[in-house]
């Protein structure tokens, strides 16, 4: 597969920025990012918890409006609901990292301790095309996942350190899972009865499944699959942290990674967030769906401001 080379952007003349102010703890109106916005000409929606709000509806009335960039400054959840329509639309996307984890600002070489920095693509960019991947309809630019996976997006703790809860508690979970029965399907391969199961736009690093580091492209077309079957929580981090192949599966694929249960809507995490989505539930990747502006200059990047793992 060829570089994702990097080309300069023109700059957006109406571009449009949502802001989640509770995100990350507050991180985005510690930075000040709605007011830096506006004064380098973006016109800015502040999120009101207290109303009923679809983002994807707020994002495609602002393309209608004449909005020529979409950018997020929140968590990767709202990210992905944003870069879908960015994505239909055709329309390049930014991402300010004010959410808690921030894991695709941190895979695009963003600047997670100083959010207000991405604010930089608007007038000194570059462009990037990454792949999204599609879990159903519901677009995700990390990872969906399914079982143990899923109940551990849903614990109270999960939200705010996401990597110690999972190393705490992942184990246990996936000792004691009791929900549907799943059946992945990718390709020629199946996986009876796992109790837990992660998709990802990009496949993770094979050398720690529970903590799940920086991927090292975010276009290469494949989608990672990790499955994970095990009778006691010894047993689990036993497997996991020595990558035993029994028990545990990963892939790699192109292929759509279908996702089968007992019941008509199945429990997942979706970047994140906890969801339920319709079974069976298709996961797909869409190659170098989303034009991502990013600064020239950021911390994880090379001169050439490509992507990591690509030159960078």
């Amino acid at each position: 597969m060829t570089e994702n080379a990097s080309r300069l952007t023109t700059g957006a003349r109406r571009p449009y920025l949502i802001v989640n102010p509770r995100s990350g703890g507050g991180k985005a109106s510690r930075f000040r990012i709605a007011e830096r916005a506006r004064v380098i000409g973006a016109q800015v929606f502040l999120i009101d918890h207290s109303l009923p709000q679809d983002l994807a509806t707020v994002a495609r009335r602002a393309v209608d409006d004449g909005a020529d960039l979409l950018g997020v400054a929140g968590g990767d959840g709202t990210q992905a609901l944003v870069a879908e329509v960015a994505a239909e639309s055709g329309l390049p996307f930014v991402v300010i990292p004010a959410g808690t984890r921030n894991h695709f600002a941190m895979d695009l070489g963003l600047d997670r301790e100083d959010p207000s920095a991405a604010l930089e693509a608007l007038t000194d960019g570059v462009e990037l095309r990454v792949d999204l991947g599609y879990a159903g309809e519901r677009v995700f630019v990390n990872n969906v996942s399914f079982g143990a996976y899923a109940a551990l997006v849903r614990e109270p703790a999960y939200r705010d350190d996401k990597l110690g809860t999972a190393v705490r508690i992942l184990p246990e979970f996936l000792a004691r899972h009791e929900g549907p029965e799943l059946v992945v399907r990718a390709g020629t391969l199946t996986v009876h009865g796992p109790d837990a199961v992660l998709v990802s736009n990009n496949p993770y690093p094979l050398d720690d499944p529970v903590v799940l580091g920086r991927r090292a492209l975010l276009d290469s077309g494949l989608l990672g699959v990790l499955a994970a079957r095990a009778e006691t929580p010894a047993e689990t981090v036993t497997r996991l942290r020595s990558g035993r192949p029994d028990g545990l599966t990963r892939l790699a694929t192109s292929d759509d990674v279908v996702v089968y249960a007992d019941v008509p809507a199945l429990p997942a995490g979706l970047d994140g967030e906890a969801v339920s989505l319709p079974t069976p539930v298709r996961c797909r990747i869409s190659p170098r769906a989303l034009r991502v502006w990013v600064p020239r200059h950021r911390p994880g990047a090379g001169t050439s401001g490509r992507l990591p793992g690509r030159g960078a």
